[in-house]
């Protein structure tokens, strides 16, 4: 009996190797989401695509990528818009060389360039968090990338499913776009963007907002965000960002200086106090001017 259950053992192990081994361990799990709603056009889609082309091929975050504990990252790359408008680009890549880090670079170059219509942000954080259950890495950090250049408007309210990133230990993190100008439709430009992405976007232990000034101040952004992120540096004030080769502009803000004890890890108390305005400022403008504009209320 004794030599059928061990023969039996043997057989199990031998059927299902991938279950007696564990993951590959890397230094972060980066999950990138970029917002292609209608108010971004084609070329500042292009713009924002080469942003984080360029920042892969920096070699600063090159040098950074390669240089954690264990040498190695895992990446995603998907575009966002309405609620249920998710575009997975690049689905987890495991960035170990510079070979591979080039490849990926050149994937997302090579990629075609879309837009859709709505701005659904909590609809990406939403799509994003079962990506890490599924990852095929084991991370020591998993951080949550969101781009875009306007508060949501659609789906979910934005808070409800950033707790549920939280309570996975998903640090969320923003680079909101402030250009200044009305969208395509005449929808006025938001200049609370900055503050709306700290207090209803990120969270987490030293979660922060960088923030881009224009389009064409987007490779900038993505450049100083992307070396933090990837080197577990924390928010970088100007003399940090010179000393590492980084350029000195943006603004930035943090919610929290520190990492707590692993003990302590409760991602859900690191985010900033109840936005003065809502965090369904989004919905409620977006209402609004579609009712003054056009007598309509958008489905």
């Amino acid at each position: 009996m004794r030599r059928l259950l061990g023969l039996f053992t043997l057989l199990l192990f031998a059927a299902f190797p991938a279950a007696a081994q564990d993951k590959k361990e890397v230094d972060l799990a980066l999950v990138l989401a970029i917002d292609i709603s209608g108010s971004i056009d084609p070329d500042e889609a292009r713009l924002q695509r080469q942003g984080y082309v360029d920042a892969f091929r920096d070699p600063v975050i090159v040098k950074a990528i390669l240089g954690g504990n264990h040498g190695r990252i895992s990446v995603a790359y998907f575009e966002w818009s309405d609620a249920w408008v998710q575009k997975l680009l690049v689905d987890w890549t495991l960035l170990d060389s510079e070979a591979a880090i080039e490849a990926f670079a050149r994937r997302l170059n090579d990629a075609p360039i879309s837009i859709a219509r709505r701005t659904s942000i909590s609809g990406a954080i939403r799509y994003a968090v079962p990506m890490y259950s599924r990852s095929p890495y084991e991370a020591d950090r998993k951080v949550l990338d969101i781009s875009g250049d306007g508060s949501n408007n659609d789906g979910g309210l934005v808070t409800d499913v950033r707790h549920d990133a939280l309570k996975e230990r998903i640090v969320i993190n923003g680079l909101p776009i402030m250009n200044g100008r009305p969208n395509p439709f005449g929808f006025p430009a938001e200049d609370d963007l900055d503050k709306y992405y700290l207090h209803c976007v990120t969270g987490g232990p030293r979660s922060f907002v960088e923030v881009a000034r224009s389009f064409e101040d987007f490779p900038r952004a993505i450049r100083k965000k992307l070396l933090q992120e990837v080197a577990d540096i924390g928010p970088l004030n100007d003399f940090d960002i010179g000393d590492l080769g980084a350029d000195r502009h943006g603004v930035q803000l943090a919610q929290s200086g520190r990492r707590p004890p692993r003990s302590e890890e409760d991602y859900t108390r690191f985010v900033q106090p109840e936005y003065e305005l809502g965090c369904d400022v989004g919905e409620r403008r977006s209402r609004d001017f579609w009712q003054r504009r056009f007598g309509v209320t958008p489905d």
